[in-house]
């Protein structure tokens, strides 16, 4: 039987026990104007200060309690004002003014205006150490923020910052109260506690299992022309892990929306006639990370010898659907400066068994690869934000393994798992994926004071005795800085060429958001890189 058809009794027994515990909720039927929305998530939100958005439970609270500077359309990616009426650039993209509208405020009746707005630039583009807030990895060489007027914030950065526009459409960036800004980091799990000028306030907060939303009634400043308040009342985020139990509530009519339908599900939920859509994360595609600083994959020998030894086509073909396209680089084709290396990206097992006895590594009796005494042997932990990702590297290391490498799949408390992809010595490889709708995107994954998957000396982990690639470096900090279009671009297609010829990443598919509602339901939309925007829902008249 396949891997990805399995169902087991007890998860269809789970799913009897939750749907009937949805049954006090009003029924899809019912149809009344004002009833609760039921969404559900299949993971619990973290962490809620905005520039951790990029997590999809985080963003799916944030994107509807909180509003940012600007919009980024999601069919033109143009740049486009939202709390800012519009703005200036200086020429060498070292000082940007924007203006705000004014009588915005926030849920608790503080005012949003320029000082608001410049502590919460402040905090995303230094930090706090006190209260230990990081650094948002979507601003770059991030000065300090200037008040000129109530309605005017001027943002100075010590290096260009071309990718800042774009950034303060962003997530990651979206506005909150400095009395939020006032509490600790860890303080800011609580989804009450996170006060935004958003179209919803957050009315409960169950830890592991919900979130309530509740519209604003004197919202007014949506990013389009005319948006006023949300046309829906209520909104329950209900954390719903199994696959089964969200599709079978959906498909019931006791839910209206979910997130995170696998493929093995979208026949099924399409031939019920409910309404599927799977946005683009127009980022980094998800792929493996190697790294380096580990001996076992030091050489590069190996790091090409995995690479072609993958076998894409079979991982999209058995486990994924149309929605999930083989990647053609590490870029999705989506993104600005993608370029196509396909050619460099083929599988090739034969080529793959060559590289490994060229670096040493010879077949032994039990079906492994040895050298020096030391079996090549890698670990790699499941990351649970990602489609069908434990049965995905199931299959990979079932690829490798007829190369002769062990692929170890290891899983875990949250707190261990995170020790763990802080030390190269322990996890050679790790899950990399991104999105963000700009050529930033490829700073933030890969430079060492960003998420720093290649782990590098100087960046997120202290376990790092000697790996480091400045010229890799120098390449991130030029598409953060250079202001002229073609060449950031350009550079852009010369970084994801640079990560390819060096094996440090095998780019598997382009991963979207996948999402299905009911077919009633209307105006559900999403932003650029696919989280979900809410506040236009109805339904059809009965």
């Amino acid at each position: 039987m396949p891997l990805h058809h399995s169902v087991s009794v007890r998860r269809s027994a789970l799913a009897t026990v939750f749907l009937a515990g949805l049954s006090a909720f009003p029924q899809a039927q019912s149809r009344v104007p004002d009833r609760t929305i039921i969404y559900l998530d299949p993971q619990e939100h973290t962490n809620l200060y905005p520039p951790a958005g990029g997590f999809y439970p985080n963003g799916g609270i944030l994107s509807q309690i909180t509003d940012r500077l600007t919009w980024q359309d999601p069919e033109t990616l143009e740049i486009k004002p939202w709390l800012a009426t519009d703005w200036s650039v200086n020429a060498d993209s070292t000082i940007y003014t924007f203006h705000l509208r004014s009588g915005v405020t926030f849920s608790d009746g503080t005012p949003l205006d320029a000082q608001a707005v410049a502590l919460n630039f402040q905090t995303y583009g230094k930090g706090n150490q006190a209260l230990h807030f990081p650094v948002s990895e979507a601003i770059s060489n991030f000065d300090h923020a200037e008040v000129a007027s109530p309605t005017t914030v001027i943002f100075h950065f010590t290096h260009p910052a071309p990718g800042f526009l774009q950034a303060t459409s962003v997530l990651g960036s979206g506005i909150v109260s400095p009395a939020t800004l006032g509490r600790p980091f860890d303080d800011l799990g609580t989804a009450t506690g996170i006060i935004g000028s958003g179209p919803f306030v957050v009315s409960a907060d169950i830890p592991g299992r919900e979130v309530d939303l509740v519209a604003r009634q004197d919202y007014r400043w949506g990013p389009k022309a005319g948006e006023g308040r949300a046309t829906v009342e209520r909104i329950k985020i209900l954390v719903v892990p199994e696959d089964s139990i969200r599709v079978g509530a959906l498909l019931a009519g006791q839910a209206d929306i979910i997130r995170q339908v696998e493929a093995y599900d979208e026949e099924q939920i399409r031939r019920a006639g409910y309404r599927l859509f799977a946005p683009s994360t127009r980022g980094v595609n998800t792929g493996l990370a190697f790294r380096p600083d580990n001996p076992l994959v030091a050489d590069i020998r190996v790091r090409k010898a995995l690479l072609h030894g993958t076998d894409r086509q079979e991982i999209v073909s058995v486990l994924y659907s149309r929605n999930y396209p083989v990647a053609r680089s590490i870029l999705s084709s989506q993104a600005a400066g993608y370029a196509d290396f396909s050619q460099k990206l083929k599988y090739d097992p034969a080529l793959a068994a060559s590289l490994l006895d060229s670096a040493g590594w010879r077949m032994g009796e039990d079906g492994l690869r040895h050298r020096n005494g030391q079996t090549l042997r890698l670990g790699i932990h499941v990351s649970l934000p990602h489609p069908q990702n434990k049965t995905m590297l199931e299959l990979i290391a079932q690829q490798w393994r007829r190369l002769g490498v062990q692929l170890d799949i290891m899983s875990g408390a949250a707190a261990g798992v995170l020790l763990d992809n802080l030390n190269p010595q322990r996890t050679p490889l790790t899950v990399s994926e991104v999105g963000r709708a700009d050529p930033d995107v490829l700073k933030s994954e890969f430079f060492p004071r960003n998420r720093d998957s290649l782990l590098q000396k100087g960046g997120q982990s202290t376990k790092v005795r000697a790996f480091r690639d400045e010229a890799l470096d120098t390449m991130l900090l030029d598409i953060a800085s250079i202001t002229n279009r073609e060449e950031r671009l350009r550079r852009v297609v010369a970084v994801q060429e640079y990560l390819i010829d060096n094996a440090y990443d095998i780019p598997l598919f382009e991963e979207p958001q996948v999402y299905a509602a009911s077919p009633d339901l209307k105006g559900l939309r999403f932003e650029a890189v696919g989280r979900p925007v809410l506040r236009d829902l109805e339904f059809a008249a009965p």
